[in-house]
């Protein structure tokens, strides 16, 4: 925990000192709108809100891999993540949780649940983790969201506002020549005939730069 704490503490110092970033160069950037998926495995392209993303997935990865990178001490990672329908969060089997998770060169930075539940006068709304990450219960359903009012994917008429998006961005210390990037799920969902259609979730806008200080 302090190592993280020092490692956050240095990346505000550098960063607030242009000079000391040599170089930053992006080395990989996918919207999907071509259909490429050249590097990822296991990779969908589906379309949703009018545009291509990769996905959706349920209790599924992918996994890109990005080759020949410059010399560097970091990486910038961003992309958009979509949050489809039914997500309970904290809540227990059977319903949950229902957690989210990003890695690294197998090394986890992302491990949160997420909510999707709507709060209102009486009514209970089952906590999430992110921003922070999982068994943390401490947030609020769509707590850190970037929109709320996105259609679902499957349940476009029956519930209107089913999808949250979340901009994620991670600043990594990295210096291999390959990266590689997984994200993954661990979704409950024992009462429902269709779990894909019941809750998933989709990536857009994949952005990775390399940084020399």
């Amino acid at each position: 925990m302090l190592k993280n704490i020092l490692f956050v503490i240095s990346l505000i110092f550098i960063f607030s000192c242009k000079k000391n970033v040599n170089n930053e160069v992006e080395v990989y950037n996918n919207d999907f709108e071509s259909g490429n998926l050249s590097n990822i495995d296991n990779g969908i392209i589906n379309q949703f809100n009018g545009t291509a993303v990769l996905g959706n997935y349920n209790n599924e990865s992918f996994a890109l891999t990005v080759g020949n990178l410059p010399k560097h001490d970091l990486v910038r990672v961003s992309f958009d993540l979509y949050i489809h329908d039914s997500w309970d969060g904290d809540k227990i089997a059977p319903d949950g949780p229902d957690v989210w998770k990003m890695l690294i060169d197998g090394n986890p930075y992302i491990s949160a649940s997420f909510s999707n539940e709507a709060c209102g006068v009486g009514v209970f709304c089952p906590p999430q983790s992110y921003p922070l990450d999982y068994p943390n219960n401490n947030s609020n359903p769509k707590a850190g969201a970037y929109r709320t009012d996105l259609p679902g994917f499957c349940h476009l008429i029956k519930d209107p506002n089913g999808t949250t998006l979340y901009k994620i961005e991670k600043i990594i210390r990295h210096s291999n020549k390959t990266l590689l990037l997984q994200c993954l799920d661990k979704l409950v969902q024992t009462n429902t005939a269709d779990p894909k259609c019941d809750e998933s979730w989709s990536i857009d806008n994949i952005k990775i730069k390399a940084i020399t200080l």
